[in-house]
C-alpha cells in the first residue's frame, strides 16, 4: 500500500510549448507554484513569461537544455521544487530522469522508473501484457538482422520493425517483402539510434488500415486503476496523429468494453502508476495491444472535455501519494469531443515541417471550444523543436454538433507567414468518410495524398459549399485539375 500523501508547494515543469502552459496553468488552480526551465531558443517563450520562475539549462538543442538531465534537477533544486512535472516528449518517460529526481528528493509526476523502463521497452511491455490475457500481435522480441530474416518468413509479409525503446511514430518501417527487409531494418535501427540512444528492433505482423484506438488510464499508489473510456487516433501521418476524438465512433459496445477493460489489465500488468495511455489496433472485429505511453498524452483534453476530469490534476494528486478521488463507477462520458493538432508543417507537401518567424495569428473561442497553445504573433518557430503550435478541441452534445463547432472554429483560424495544417483539417472534418466515422489509419495516404475526393468534382464542391455554410464565407473552389478531378486547396486567408 501506499504511504501518506505528500504536501506539494512548488512545482518545476519540466518542458516547454504549449504542454508547459497546460501545466503551469493546473498549477496555478491548484494553489501550486509553478516553476519551468528553457533553453537559449525559448527565452522569450510563453511558458517562460507564464511561471513564476524560470531557469536557463543550456543551448536551443534538445541534448543541451530539455534533454540535459543533470542541469534539469540542478534548476530544480535552484528553485525548491517538491515535484517536476515531465509533460509529454522530452524526459516525459526517461527511467534514469524519473530515478535522479527520486535520487534528490523530488517528487517525479509520472510513473516511477521501473515501470517506466517496462513500458520504454516495446518488446517487454508486450510479454508483460500479454502474461496478463492482453491479446497481442504475433511478434518477436528484439532480434538481430540474422534472426530477423527467419521470423519475417514465419509472421508473414508485410511485416512491421519497430524500435524497442521507441515511441513518437519514430523507428518504424514496413517491409513489404522480403528483398525489402534489409534495407527497412537498416532504416530503424538508424532511426532509433538516433532518437532513443537504442537501435534494438522487433518485429510484429502488418495489420492492413486497422483503427487505432487508445485508452486513458489513472493508477495510484493503492491499488486502484479507473479508465476515462477510449480515443480514436486513426488520422495520423507518419504513425503521429493528427486527428482525435473521443469516444470512438462506430466501435462496436462489446469490443469498447473489453478494450476498455484490457486497459485496465495492462496496466496492472505492468504496476503501472500516475496517467498514461493504453494502445490498441482494431481490425475485422479483433483487437491487439500495441504499446503503453507512459504520460500524459497530447490529446489528454479530449478525454477531459467528455469527461469532466482534470487530467493534469489527478497526476499531481496520485504523484503526491493520495488515493484516487473517483472510481470506475463514477466516470461517465458526457457528449463527443474532437481534437486538431495545428502543425507548422505543409500537409500539400507530404506535411513537411516548417521554421520561420509567424506574422498574424488569430485563434477561435466560444462555447464548447477549448484552444491549447502557445501561439503569438511573432513567434519564432524552432527548427530544433517539435513543430507543434496548438491544440483546438470542440465539444458537442453528439458527434455531428462536435464536428460542426469544430469547422466553424477552423474558419476563425488565421496564422500567416507559415504553412499549417488547418487545410488539411478542414478537408478531413468535410470528408464523407470522416464524417461517418468509418476511417482508419489509411486516411491521410488514401483520401488526402492522393489529392482525390471520393465522387471526384461534386465531393469537392460539396466540401466548399459545406465550408461556406459552416462559418459564412465564400467558397474558394478548388482548382481544376488537367486530369478531370477537383483538388483539394487552401482557402485564401487560412494558414
Amino acid at each position: 500500500m501506499g504511504t501518506p500523501p505528500k504536501r506539494l508547494q512548488k512545482v518545476l515543469v519540466a518542458n516547454r510549448g504549449e504542454i508547459a502552459l497546460r501545466v503551469i496553468r493546473a498549477c496555478r488552480a491548484r494553489g501550486l507554484v509553478p516553476v519551468t526551465i528553457y533553453s537559449d531558443a525559448d527565452r522569450g517563450a510563453l511558458h517562460v513569461r507564464a511561471a513564476a520562475e524560470a531557469y536557463r539549462v543550456g543551448g536551443p538543442e534538445p541534448a543541451d537544455s530539455y534533454l540535459n538531465i543533470p542541469a534539469v534537477v540542478a534548476a530544480a533544486r535552484r528553485a525548491g521544487a517538491d515535484a517536476v512535472h515531465p509533460g509529454y516528449g522530452f524526459l516525459s518517460e526517461n527511467p534514469a530522469f524519473a530515478e535522479a529526481c527520486a535520487q534528490d528528493g523530488l517528487i517525479f509526476v509520472g510513473p516511477p522508473a521501473g515501470v517506466l523502463a517496462v513500458c520504454g521497452d516495446k518488446a517487454a511491455a508486450r510479454r508483460r501484457v500479454a502474461a496478463g490475457g492482453v491479446p497481442v500481435l504475433p511478434g518477436t522480441d528484439p532480434v538481430d538482422d540474422r534472426a530477423a530474416i527467419a521470423d519475417a518468413a514465419r509472421l508473414g509479409f508485410p511485416v512491421l520493425i519497430k524500435a524497442a525503446a521507441g515511441g513518437g511514430g519514430k523507428g518504424i518501417h514496413r517491409a513489404a517483402r522480403s528483398e525489402d527487409l534489409p534495407g527497412a531494418l537498416r532504416l530503424a535501427r538508424s532511426e532509433a539510434r538516433g532518437a532513443f540512444g537504442d537501435d534494438r528492433v522487433y518485429l510484429e505482423r502488418w495489420v492492413e488500415r486497422p483503427r487505432h484506438i487508445e485508452v486513458q488510464i489513472v493508477a495510484d499508489d493503492h491499488e486502484s486503476v479507473v479508465h476515462l473510456g477510449e480515443r480514436d487516433c486513426s488520422i495520423q501521418r507518419r504513425h503521429q496523429k493528427l486527428i482525435e476524438e473521443s469516444p470512438a465512433p462506430r466501435l462496436p459496445a462489446g469490443i469498447q468494453e473489453a478494450i476498455r477493460n484490457a486497459a485496465t489489465a495492462a496496466a496492472r500488468a505492468v504496476g503501472y502508476r500516475n496517467a498514461g495511455t493504453v494502445e490498441f489496433l482494431v481490425s475485422d472485429g479483433s483487437f491487439y495491444f500495441l504499446e503503453i505511453n507512459a504520460r500524459l498524452q497530447v490529446e489528454h483534453p479530449v478525454t477531459e472535455m467528455v469527461t469532466g476530469c482534470d487530467l493534469v490534476a489527478l497526476q499531481l494528486e496520485v504523484a503526491s501519494g493520495a488515493p484516487l478521488p473517483v472510481h470506475q463507477e463514477q466516470i461517465r462520458l458526457h457528449g463527443h469531443a474532437i481534437e486538431c493538432r495545428i502543425s507548422a508543417e505543409d500537409p500539400e507537401n507530404q506535411f513537411l515541417p516548417w521554421s520561420g518567424r509567424i506574422g498574424q495569428v488569430l485563434l477561435p473561442g466560444g462555447p464548447s471550444i477549448r484552444t491549447n497553445g502557445d501561439l503569438a504573433p511573432g513567434m519564432e518557430i524552432s527548427r530544433h523543436y517539435d513543430p507543434l503550435l496548438a491544440k483546438i478541441i470542440a465539444r458537442g452534445s453528439v458527434r455531428d454538433e462536435a464536428i460542426a463547432r469544430m469547422a466553424a472554429a477552423l474558419g476563425e483560424i488565421v496564422v500567416t507567414e507559415v504553412p499549417t495544417t488547418v487545410p488539411f483539417h478542414r478537408c478531413a472534418l468535410a470528408h464523407p468518410v470522416f464524417r461517418a466515422g468509418e476511417y482508419d489509419t489509411g486516411f491521410v495516404d488514401v483520401e488526402w495524398q492522393a489529392r482525390v475526393l471520393p465522387g471526384g468534382g461534386l465531393a469537392a464542391l460539396a466540401a466548399a459549399v459545406l465550408a461556406y455554410q459552416e462559418d459564412h464565407r465564400p467558397p474558394i473552389l478548388p482548382p481544376q485539375d488537367p486530369t478531370g478531378w477537383i483538388q483539394a486547396g487552401r482557402r485564401e486567408g487560412i494558414a
